[in-house]
Protein backbone atom coordinates (compact mmCIF):
# COMPACT_ATOMS: atom_id res chain seq x y z
CA UNK A 1 0.00 0.00 0.00
CA UNK A 2 1.94 3.01 -1.29
CA UNK A 3 -0.81 5.34 -2.50
CA UNK A 4 0.00 8.74 -1.00
CA UNK A 5 -3.05 10.73 -2.06
CA UNK A 6 -5.82 8.60 -0.50
CA UNK A 7 -3.87 8.34 2.76
CA UNK A 8 -3.24 12.09 2.85
CA UNK A 9 -6.68 12.75 4.35
CA UNK A 10 -6.81 9.85 6.80
CA UNK A 11 -7.03 11.01 10.45
CA UNK A 12 -3.90 9.98 12.32
CA UNK A 13 -2.93 7.81 13.94
CA UNK A 14 -4.85 5.23 11.91
CA UNK A 15 -4.59 1.61 10.89
CA UNK A 16 -5.47 1.37 7.21
CA UNK A 17 -6.42 -2.10 5.97
CA UNK A 18 -5.72 -2.78 2.31
CA UNK A 19 -8.77 -4.71 1.05
CA UNK A 20 -7.17 -5.61 -2.27
CA UNK A 21 -4.17 -7.23 -0.58
CA UNK A 22 -6.45 -8.94 1.94
CA UNK A 23 -8.40 -10.52 -0.92
CA UNK A 24 -5.16 -11.70 -2.52
CA UNK A 25 -4.09 -13.38 0.71
CA UNK A 26 -7.48 -14.99 1.16
CA UNK A 27 -7.47 -16.28 -2.41
CA UNK A 28 -4.09 -17.94 -1.81
CA UNK A 29 -5.34 -19.60 1.37
CA UNK A 30 -8.52 -20.75 -0.35
CA UNK A 31 -6.43 -22.25 -3.16
CA UNK A 32 -4.37 -24.21 -0.62
CA UNK A 33 -7.60 -25.47 0.93
CA UNK A 34 -9.03 -26.51 -2.43
CA UNK A 35 -5.90 -28.34 -3.56
CA UNK A 36 -5.19 -30.11 -0.28
CA UNK A 37 -8.68 -30.71 1.07
CA UNK A 38 -7.76 -29.10 4.39
CA UNK A 39 -9.90 -26.58 6.21
CA UNK A 40 -8.45 -23.14 6.94
CA UNK A 41 -9.42 -21.08 9.99
CA UNK A 42 -8.69 -17.45 10.84
CA UNK A 43 -6.62 -17.27 14.03
CA UNK A 44 -8.25 -14.20 15.55
CA UNK A 45 -5.35 -13.51 17.91
CA UNK A 46 -3.53 -11.95 14.94
CA UNK A 47 -6.39 -10.17 13.19
CA UNK A 48 -9.86 -9.54 14.59
CA UNK A 49 -11.26 -6.75 12.42
CA UNK A 50 -14.73 -8.27 12.48
CA UNK A 51 -16.24 -5.84 9.97
CA UNK A 52 -14.26 -7.86 7.42
CA UNK A 53 -15.39 -11.29 8.65
CA UNK A 54 -18.12 -11.53 5.99
CA UNK A 55 -15.40 -11.11 3.33
CA UNK A 56 -13.04 -13.53 5.07
CA UNK A 57 -15.86 -16.06 5.42
CA UNK A 58 -16.19 -16.21 1.65
CA UNK A 59 -12.71 -17.79 1.49
CA UNK A 60 -12.01 -19.48 4.84
CA UNK A 61 -13.85 -22.12 6.87
CA UNK A 62 -14.21 -20.37 10.20
CA UNK A 63 -12.32 -18.95 13.15
CA UNK A 64 -9.91 -20.12 15.84
CA UNK A 65 -10.32 -18.58 19.29
CA UNK A 66 -8.30 -18.49 22.49
CA UNK A 67 -11.20 -17.90 24.85
CA UNK A 68 -14.84 -16.99 25.21
CA UNK A 69 -14.65 -13.46 23.77
CA UNK A 70 -12.92 -14.51 20.54
CA UNK A 71 -15.27 -17.48 20.28
CA UNK A 72 -18.26 -15.19 20.55
CA UNK A 73 -16.79 -12.78 17.99
CA UNK A 74 -16.30 -15.57 15.45
CA UNK A 75 -19.73 -17.03 16.13
CA UNK A 76 -21.49 -13.68 15.75
CA UNK A 77 -19.65 -12.23 12.76
CA UNK A 78 -18.80 -15.38 10.78
CA UNK A 79 -21.94 -17.36 11.62
CA UNK A 80 -21.61 -19.82 8.74
CA UNK A 81 -18.08 -20.81 9.72
CA UNK A 82 -16.75 -23.25 12.29
CA UNK A 83 -15.64 -22.01 15.70
CA UNK A 84 -12.60 -23.71 17.27
CA UNK A 85 -11.56 -22.79 20.80
CA UNK A 86 -8.34 -23.54 22.67
CA UNK A 87 -7.22 -22.23 26.05
CA UNK A 88 -4.32 -23.21 28.31
CA UNK A 89 -6.98 -23.51 31.04
CA UNK A 90 -10.74 -22.94 31.00
CA UNK A 91 -12.70 -21.56 33.95
CA UNK A 92 -15.84 -23.43 35.04
CA UNK A 93 -18.18 -20.58 34.21
CA UNK A 94 -16.43 -19.99 30.89
CA UNK A 95 -16.66 -23.49 29.44
CA UNK A 96 -20.44 -23.68 29.73
CA UNK A 97 -20.66 -20.64 27.45
CA UNK A 98 -17.96 -21.94 25.12
CA UNK A 99 -19.96 -25.15 24.63
CA UNK A 100 -22.82 -23.09 23.23
CA UNK A 101 -20.54 -21.51 20.62
CA UNK A 102 -17.83 -23.98 19.67
CA UNK A 103 -17.60 -26.74 17.10
CA UNK A 104 -14.20 -27.89 18.42
CA UNK A 105 -12.75 -27.43 21.89
CA UNK A 106 -9.06 -28.17 22.47
CA UNK A 107 -7.95 -28.92 26.02
CA UNK A 108 -4.41 -28.32 27.17
CA UNK A 109 -4.21 -31.25 29.59
CA UNK A 110 -5.83 -34.50 30.63
CA UNK A 111 -6.74 -32.90 33.94
CA UNK A 112 -8.77 -30.20 32.16
CA UNK A 113 -10.42 -32.84 29.96
CA UNK A 114 -11.26 -35.00 32.99
CA UNK A 115 -12.66 -32.00 34.83
CA UNK A 116 -14.95 -30.90 32.03
CA UNK A 117 -15.80 -34.22 30.35
CA UNK A 118 -19.05 -34.66 32.36
CA UNK A 119 -20.22 -31.20 31.29
CA UNK A 120 -19.39 -31.94 27.64
CA UNK A 121 -21.26 -35.25 27.78
CA UNK A 122 -24.29 -33.61 29.41
CA UNK A 123 -24.45 -31.05 26.62
CA UNK A 124 -24.24 -33.79 24.01
CA UNK A 125 -26.97 -35.85 25.63
CA UNK A 126 -29.26 -32.84 25.73
CA UNK A 127 -28.64 -32.21 22.05
CA UNK A 128 -27.63 -28.61 22.67
CA UNK A 129 -24.33 -28.92 20.87
CA UNK A 130 -22.31 -31.35 18.84
CA UNK A 131 -18.97 -30.06 20.02
CA UNK A 132 -15.94 -32.17 19.24
CA UNK A 133 -13.12 -32.25 21.81
CA UNK A 134 -9.40 -32.83 21.47
CA UNK A 135 -6.04 -32.33 23.11
CA UNK A 136 -3.14 -30.04 22.33
CA UNK A 137 0.24 -31.73 22.13
CA UNK A 138 3.70 -30.20 22.37
CA UNK A 139 6.01 -31.80 19.81
CA UNK A 140 9.07 -30.72 21.76
CA UNK A 141 10.55 -29.29 18.59
CA UNK A 142 10.47 -25.76 17.24
CA UNK A 143 12.62 -23.47 15.13
CA UNK A 144 11.13 -20.23 16.50
CA UNK A 145 14.04 -17.93 17.29
CA UNK A 146 12.32 -15.48 19.66
CA UNK A 147 11.64 -17.27 22.94
CA UNK A 148 8.56 -15.26 23.90
CA UNK A 149 6.84 -16.53 20.72
CA UNK A 150 8.07 -20.13 20.91
CA UNK A 151 5.11 -22.32 21.93
CA UNK A 152 7.28 -25.45 22.05
CA UNK A 153 10.11 -24.01 24.13
CA UNK A 154 11.54 -26.01 27.01
CA UNK A 155 9.26 -25.51 30.00
CA UNK A 156 6.35 -24.26 27.86
CA UNK A 157 2.92 -24.49 29.48
CA UNK A 158 1.31 -25.00 26.06
CA UNK A 159 0.38 -28.55 25.15
CA UNK A 160 1.16 -32.05 26.36
CA UNK A 161 4.68 -33.38 26.02
CA UNK A 162 5.04 -36.95 24.82
CA UNK A 163 5.64 -38.13 28.39
CA UNK A 164 2.54 -36.33 29.69
CA UNK A 165 0.44 -37.54 26.76
CA UNK A 166 1.58 -41.15 27.20
CA UNK A 167 0.79 -41.05 30.92
CA UNK A 168 -2.66 -39.57 30.31
CA UNK A 169 -3.49 -42.02 27.55
CA UNK A 170 -2.61 -44.91 29.87
CA UNK A 171 -4.33 -43.63 33.02
CA UNK A 172 -7.27 -41.60 31.71
CA UNK A 173 -7.71 -42.93 28.20
CA UNK A 174 -8.65 -41.25 24.93
CA UNK A 175 -12.34 -42.23 24.81
CA UNK A 176 -14.58 -39.25 24.09
CA UNK A 177 -11.79 -37.32 22.41
CA UNK A 178 -11.78 -36.81 18.64
CA UNK A 179 -8.64 -34.94 17.69
CA UNK A 180 -5.13 -33.66 18.20
CA UNK A 181 -3.90 -30.10 17.85
CA UNK A 182 -0.36 -28.77 17.84
CA UNK A 183 1.14 -25.33 17.30
CA UNK A 184 4.91 -24.96 17.12
CA UNK A 185 5.47 -22.39 14.34
CA UNK A 186 5.85 -18.62 14.11
CA UNK A 187 6.30 -16.91 10.73
CA UNK A 188 7.69 -20.23 9.50
CA UNK A 189 8.14 -21.98 6.16
CA UNK A 190 6.71 -25.18 4.74
CA UNK A 191 10.15 -26.71 5.17
CA UNK A 192 10.00 -25.96 8.90
CA UNK A 193 6.55 -27.52 9.06
CA UNK A 194 7.90 -30.62 7.34
CA UNK A 195 10.64 -31.02 9.94
CA UNK A 196 8.17 -30.39 12.76
CA UNK A 197 5.76 -32.99 11.40
CA UNK A 198 8.60 -35.51 11.33
CA UNK A 199 8.86 -35.12 15.11
CA UNK A 200 5.08 -35.24 15.58
CA UNK A 201 4.74 -38.43 13.54
CA UNK A 202 7.73 -40.05 15.19
CA UNK A 203 6.28 -39.60 18.68
CA UNK A 204 2.50 -39.39 18.30
CA UNK A 205 1.50 -41.22 15.10
CA UNK A 206 1.12 -44.59 16.87
CA UNK A 207 -1.53 -43.03 19.11
CA UNK A 208 -3.24 -41.37 16.15
CA UNK A 209 -3.37 -44.68 14.26
CA UNK A 210 -4.87 -46.57 17.21
CA UNK A 211 -7.26 -43.82 18.36
CA UNK A 212 -10.50 -45.23 19.83
CA UNK A 213 -13.10 -44.99 17.06
CA UNK A 214 -10.54 -43.41 14.73
CA UNK A 215 -9.00 -39.95 14.82
CA UNK A 216 -11.59 -37.46 13.56
CA UNK A 217 -9.39 -34.39 13.07
CA UNK A 218 -5.77 -33.26 13.12
CA UNK A 219 -5.10 -29.53 13.55
CA UNK A 220 -1.64 -28.25 12.55
CA UNK A 221 -2.15 -24.90 14.27
CA UNK A 222 -0.82 -21.56 13.05
CA UNK A 223 2.42 -19.78 12.33
CA UNK A 224 2.38 -20.79 8.65
CA UNK A 225 3.60 -17.81 6.57
CA UNK A 226 1.66 -19.08 3.57
CA UNK A 227 1.06 -15.76 1.81
CA UNK A 228 4.69 -14.68 1.90
CA UNK A 229 6.09 -14.37 -1.62
CA UNK A 230 8.80 -17.00 -1.16
CA UNK A 231 6.64 -19.53 0.71
CA UNK A 232 6.73 -23.04 -0.77
CA UNK A 233 3.00 -23.61 -1.19
CA UNK A 234 3.32 -26.79 -3.32
CA UNK A 235 5.25 -28.40 -0.46
CA UNK A 236 2.61 -27.28 2.04
CA UNK A 237 -0.11 -28.84 -0.08
CA UNK A 238 1.87 -32.10 -0.27
CA UNK A 239 2.31 -32.10 3.51
CA UNK A 240 -1.40 -31.52 4.12
CA UNK A 241 -2.34 -34.29 1.70
CA UNK A 242 0.16 -36.60 3.38
CA UNK A 243 -1.28 -35.75 6.80
CA UNK A 244 -4.71 -36.75 5.54
CA UNK A 245 -3.33 -40.01 4.16
CA UNK A 246 -1.44 -40.88 7.35
CA UNK A 247 -4.26 -40.09 9.79
CA UNK A 248 -7.49 -40.52 7.74
CA UNK A 249 -8.66 -37.44 9.66
CA UNK A 250 -9.95 -34.02 8.65
CA UNK A 251 -6.97 -31.65 8.47
CA UNK A 252 -7.06 -28.08 9.78
CA UNK A 253 -4.64 -25.17 9.81
CA UNK A 254 -5.07 -21.88 11.67
CA UNK A 255 -3.09 -19.09 10.01
CA UNK A 256 -3.61 -15.63 11.44
CA UNK A 257 -0.69 -13.56 10.28
CA UNK A 258 -0.88 -15.04 6.76
CA UNK A 259 -4.46 -13.81 6.40
CA UNK A 260 -3.54 -10.13 6.70
CA UNK A 261 0.19 -10.24 5.92
CA UNK A 262 1.24 -6.93 4.29
CA UNK A 263 -2.44 -5.97 4.17
CA UNK A 264 -2.30 -2.84 6.26
CA UNK A 265 -0.32 0.18 7.40
CA UNK A 266 -0.21 2.48 10.39
CA UNK A 267 -0.31 6.14 9.36
CA UNK A 268 1.17 8.68 11.76
CA UNK A 269 2.05 12.37 11.80
CA UNK A 270 5.28 14.01 12.95
CA UNK A 271 4.43 16.34 15.86
CA UNK A 272 7.88 17.73 16.62
CA UNK A 273 11.58 17.17 16.04
CA UNK A 274 14.52 17.81 18.35
CA UNK A 275 18.04 16.81 19.30
CA UNK A 276 19.72 15.31 22.38
CA UNK A 277 23.09 13.96 21.23
CA UNK A 278 21.12 12.55 18.29
CA UNK A 279 18.06 13.77 16.42
CA UNK A 280 14.61 12.52 17.33
CA UNK A 281 11.10 12.93 15.96
CA UNK A 282 7.97 12.65 18.09
CA UNK A 283 5.00 11.06 16.31
CA UNK A 284 1.34 10.84 17.24
CA UNK A 285 1.65 7.05 17.31
CA UNK A 286 3.29 4.97 20.00
CA UNK A 287 5.35 1.79 19.96
CA UNK A 288 4.15 0.66 23.38
CA UNK A 289 0.48 1.45 22.70
CA UNK A 290 0.01 0.82 18.98
CA UNK A 291 2.77 -1.49 17.76
CA UNK A 292 3.98 -3.46 20.81
CA UNK A 293 5.75 -6.14 18.74
CA UNK A 294 8.40 -3.49 18.09
CA UNK A 295 9.33 -3.73 21.77
CA UNK A 296 8.46 -7.39 22.38
CA UNK A 297 10.13 -9.13 19.44
CA UNK A 298 12.11 -6.83 18.84
CA UNK A 299 10.84 -5.91 15.41
CA UNK A 300 11.74 -3.11 13.00
CA UNK A 301 8.88 -2.24 10.64
CA UNK A 302 9.53 -0.73 7.25
CA UNK A 303 8.33 2.83 6.86
CA UNK A 304 7.91 5.61 4.33
CA UNK A 305 7.75 9.38 4.81
CA UNK A 306 5.27 11.55 2.94
CA UNK A 307 6.60 15.10 3.27
CA UNK A 308 4.05 17.81 3.99
CA UNK A 309 5.43 19.93 1.15
CA UNK A 310 5.39 17.04 -1.34
CA UNK A 311 7.57 14.05 -2.13
CA UNK A 312 8.12 10.78 -0.34
CA UNK A 313 10.97 8.45 0.57
CA UNK A 314 11.57 5.11 2.24
CA UNK A 315 12.99 5.05 5.76
CA UNK A 316 16.56 3.69 5.70
CA UNK A 317 19.12 2.43 8.16
CA UNK A 318 20.96 5.28 9.94
CA UNK A 319 24.04 4.98 7.73
CA UNK A 320 22.11 4.92 4.46
CA UNK A 321 20.69 8.46 4.27
CA UNK A 322 21.69 11.94 5.37
CA UNK A 323 19.17 12.65 8.16
CA UNK A 324 18.72 10.05 10.92
CA UNK A 325 16.04 10.22 13.63
CA UNK A 326 14.89 8.14 16.55
CA UNK A 327 11.15 7.87 15.90
CA UNK A 328 9.21 7.81 19.17
CA UNK A 329 5.76 8.25 20.60
CA UNK A 330 4.30 11.04 22.75
CA UNK A 331 3.99 8.97 25.94
CA UNK A 332 6.23 9.54 28.97
CA UNK A 333 7.79 6.06 28.70
CA UNK A 334 11.45 6.62 27.88
CA UNK A 335 11.56 3.42 25.85
CA UNK A 336 8.61 4.32 23.64
CA UNK A 337 10.82 4.34 20.56
CA UNK A 338 9.94 2.64 17.28
CA UNK A 339 13.50 2.72 15.98
CA UNK A 340 16.13 4.83 14.27
CA UNK A 341 15.49 5.65 10.62
CA UNK A 342 17.25 7.86 8.10
CA UNK A 343 15.72 9.97 5.34
CA UNK A 344 17.12 12.01 2.42
CA UNK A 345 15.56 15.25 3.75
CA UNK A 346 14.98 16.59 7.25
CA UNK A 347 11.68 15.76 8.95
CA UNK A 348 9.39 18.59 10.02
CA UNK A 349 6.11 18.78 11.92
CA UNK A 350 3.23 17.77 9.67
CA UNK A 351 5.15 15.13 7.71
CA UNK A 352 3.45 11.73 7.65
CA UNK A 353 5.21 8.46 8.45
CA UNK A 354 3.56 5.28 7.14
CA UNK A 355 4.60 2.01 8.81
CA UNK A 356 4.08 -1.16 6.77
CA UNK A 357 2.62 -4.59 7.66
CA UNK A 358 0.60 -3.15 10.52
CA UNK A 359 -2.66 -5.10 10.16
CA UNK A 360 -1.42 -8.07 12.18
CA UNK A 361 -0.77 -8.18 15.93
CA UNK A 362 -1.44 -4.45 16.23
CA UNK A 363 -5.16 -3.69 16.51
CA UNK A 364 -5.56 -6.77 18.71
CA UNK A 365 -2.82 -5.55 21.10
CA UNK A 366 -3.48 -1.82 21.42
CA UNK A 367 -3.71 -0.20 24.83
CA UNK A 368 -4.31 3.27 26.24
CA UNK A 369 -1.27 3.54 28.50
CA UNK A 370 -0.63 7.13 29.60
CA UNK A 371 -4.01 8.13 28.16
CA UNK A 372 -2.78 7.52 24.61
CA UNK A 373 -5.67 7.62 22.13
CA UNK A 374 -6.27 4.49 20.08
CA UNK A 375 -5.72 4.73 16.30
CA UNK A 376 -8.73 4.89 14.01
CA UNK A 377 -9.48 1.76 11.96
CA UNK A 378 -9.82 2.48 8.25
CA UNK A 379 -10.20 0.40 5.09
CA UNK A 380 -8.83 1.26 1.67
CA UNK A 381 -10.22 -0.45 -1.42
CA UNK A 382 -8.55 1.25 -4.37
CA UNK A 383 -9.37 4.93 -4.00
CA UNK A 384 -12.27 4.22 -1.65
CA UNK A 385 -11.46 5.12 1.97
CA UNK A 386 -13.85 4.05 4.73
CA UNK A 387 -13.47 4.86 8.42
CA UNK A 388 -14.73 1.82 10.35
CA UNK A 389 -14.06 3.06 13.88
CA UNK A 390 -12.67 6.02 15.77
CA UNK A 391 -11.91 6.21 19.49
CA UNK A 392 -12.10 8.97 22.07
CA UNK A 393 -11.76 9.73 25.76
CA UNK A 394 -14.61 7.39 26.72
CA UNK A 395 -12.70 4.39 25.33
CA UNK A 396 -9.89 5.26 27.71
CA UNK A 397 -12.08 6.08 30.71
CA UNK A 398 -14.44 3.08 30.52
CA UNK A 399 -11.60 0.62 31.14
CA UNK A 400 -10.60 2.18 34.46
CA UNK A 401 -13.76 2.40 36.52
CA UNK A 402 -17.51 2.77 36.62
Amino acid sequence: MRQAKPLKHVPTPAYVIDIERLRQNLAILHDVSEKSGCRVLLAQKAFSAYDLYPLIGQYLDGTAASGIFEARLGHEYMPDGEVHVYSPAFRDEELADVLLLADHIVFNSFSQWTRFKPLVETFKREGRTHVSCGLRINPGYSEVAVEIYNPAARGSRLGLTLEAFRHGAETVGLEGLDGIHFHALCEDSAETLERTLDHVYSDFLPYMESWPGGLKWFNLGGGHHITRDDYNRPLLIDLLCDAKKRTSAAIYIEPGEAVALNAGVLVSTVLDVGQNAEHFAILDTSAVCHMPDVLEMPYRPRCRVHYADGGEADGRMPSEAAYAYHLGGPTCLAGDVIGQYAFPRPLTAGDRIVFFDMAIYTMVKTNTFNGMPLPAIVTQDGADIRVLQTFDYEDFRMRLGS
